[in-house]
């Protein structure tokens, strides 16, 4: 090797084939040492921080400023619910007037955009239709008591707010499932015949020992949408309970433990993170109080614009919504979530003229003579869309074609507009009533004891239930049914994946990829592209044939420097 300045060669010529070897050696020794440094780095702030199954109790230790086990107005006895509220609000003055403000109380939001009316009381869906003459059954999620009917229920009734649904840390509080969202005060049998018997919980020591909420309080509604564990998100079922890590890497107890309102944050009982407003793309980044929304309910507000250490994998965060790779499949906790609801094949009854029901052999309905036929679905590939955050409904009252399929809401967004992403969503499909006279979307009288009621007296009798429903909504209903196959898109945000089980290249750079059915922008390795292809192979090749022959002159040169 040459030493020193003195006789060194033109720099063309600077290395001969040996030393190209040597200092490939010493770079990887010093790329070596380099992720050694790093490993032992890591591995010494890992030993240093303190265990993550221990931050839970510390945390809630250090925030805790009242044992409310020591207050007499929590002492009871408490007879109802309402009565555990009045002595909340003896101390907490303002907290039932600002749960008034919001959606969990009025179940209605109109849209700031569309300016459509949403909100649980207005939408129509594809599991149980709506909330109209159902309210009884429905309202057993509501965060009050007495929500019976249309009518009768006192919103501004500050003792009809239930504190402890979300505040319990028991397990033991439950809303009676046809309660109206009391409890029971009794024991009470339910499903009727089931042998199943729900006790009434003890009022005083759930409300003497009160805290945050948690995924428990908030799964007990949000777990069981839909009618039941796992049916209505996909991302969201009573897994997330007590979550692994390779179900979820933010709510697992023994990792970060994330409670929902870690990133659901909160003020005057207002919680952020919206499906009928949905930020698909957070511009503001890591969130900092103060200076931006105070909001962490997008995987930005965390984890930046720029959150891979790859700048080509950066290089997607434009064009893909986080989810939409680090959600590799959902209903992948062990609980399957219905994929298919078929209502038109509901009321057939077994030989003996009973009702009956078909299981598939691990808890969950195929065949319900109440509510027709079901399918459901474990470890699902989501759908992709593209989305820009806005979402128009098809409500009761908007015109539909029957012919097709009938979407329950519309995405906005698409290839080349700076505000959408690819999404993955949760297809939900079926097929439910509609009004034949007038093409609308029917809303039919099924919970209840009545004559009308499709689970009552009035035992499968569309007709009734139909009539009675419009008109509950004060809609003109002809007198004529059939039944529209229709499709819900359902956001994907839960169940993320540790970062080694994201999605690989080749998941949507291949051929039938993931993103097969999305049109209207060229994605590498996708497809063939007819003549794009071949001059795209073309200069490949081209490019490679030139750094050969660059090479073997660069061999040949040095040759014969010798």
């Amino acid at each position: 090797m040459i030493q020193g300045g003195a006789g060194r060669q033109p720099a063309a010529h600077a290395h001969e084939p040996g030393d190209w070897i040597m200092l490939t050696r010493r770079l990887a020794l010093m790329l070596a040492v380099l992720a050694w440094s790093s490993t032992a780095a890591v591995a010494e702030e890992v030993a240093q921080a303190p265990s993550a199954t221990t931050a839970p109790s510390a945390q809630a230790t250090a925030t805790t400023t009242a044992d409310h086990s020591k207050f007499k107005e929590l002492a009871g006895p408490f007879a109802t619910g309402p009565e555990v509220t009045k002595a909340c609000l003896q101390c907490h003055t303002e907290a039932a007037h600002q749960i008034q403000q919001t959606t969990h109380w009025t179940w209605a939001f109109r849209h700031p955009t569309t300016g459509q009316e949403l909100g649980k009381r207005n939408v129509v869906n594809n599991f149980c239709v709506a909330t109209a003459t159902n309210w009884p059954r429905c309202t057993s999620c509501h965060v009050g008591y007495g929500w019976k009917d249309d009518t009768g229920f006192d919103f501004a009734a500050q003792q009809n707010v239930d504190c402890v649904v979300c505040h319990d840390t028991t397990g033991t509080y439950k809303k009676f499932p046809t309660g109206a969202g009391h409890p029971t005060y009794e024991p009470k049998e339910f499903p009727p015949g089931s042998g199943k018997v729900w006790q009434p919980p003890d009022l005083a020591k759930i409300a003497q020992t009160v805290g945050p909420t948690s995924r428990q309080t908030c799964g007990a509604c949000h777990f069981y949408g839909g009618g039941g564990d796992a049916v209505k998100h996909g991302d969201l079922d009573s897994t997330m309970a007590m979550p692994s890590r390779a179900l979820d890497v933010h709510m697992a107890p023994d990792g970060l433990n994330f409670q929902c309102s870690t990133c659901h944050t909160t003020g005057s009982h207002q919680v952020t993170g919206s499906r009928y407003v949905t930020k698909a793309v957070d511009r503001v980044g890591i969130d900092v109080p103060g200076h931006t929304d105070d909001t962490r309910a997008t995987c930005e507000s965390c984890h930046g614009m720029v959150p891979h250490e790859d700048a080509k994998v950066n290089d997607h965060t434009d064009v893909v919504a986080c989810p939409t790779c680090h959600v590799p499949e959902f209903a992948r906790g062990g609980k399957k979530t219905k994929m298919w609801w078929d209502w038109s094949t509901a009321g057939k009854l077994n030989d003996a003229g009973k009702p009956f029901t078909v299981g598939d052999g691990a808890g969950n309905h195929t065949y319900d003579s109440a509510k027709g036929d079901f399918v459901w679905e474990a470890n699902v590939v989501p759908e992709y869309r593209w989305f820009d955050g806005e979402i128009r409904y098809t409500l009761l009252g908007d015109t539909i074609d029957p012919t097709g399929v009938v979407p329950i809401n519309t995405l906005g967004g698409g290839p080349g507009d700076p505000d959408s992403r690819i999404w993955p969503f949760k297809i939900m499909r079926g097929r439910q009533p509609y009004d034949a006279g007038t093409n609308i979307l029917a809303v039919p009288h099924l919970f209840g004891k009545d004559e009308n009621a499709f689970w009552g007296a009035g035992r499968y009798d569309w007709n009734k239930a139909i009539a009675v429903g419009m008109q509950a909504r004060d809609v003109t209903y002809s007198g004529s049914y059939g039944f529209v196959e229709t499709e819900y898109a359902w956001p994907i945000t839960h169940m993320v994946a540790p970062k080694d089980e994201a999605l690989a290249c080749e998941s949507c750079h291949s051929e039938n990829g993931r993103l097969a059915t999305l049109g209207g922008f060229y994605m590498p390795g996708a497809g063939h592209h007819g003549w794009l292809g071949t001059v795209g192979w073309s200069f490949a090749g081209l490019t490679l044939l030139g750094i050969l022959v660059h090479a073997l002159l660069r061999v040949l040169g040095a040759r014969r420097q010798r």
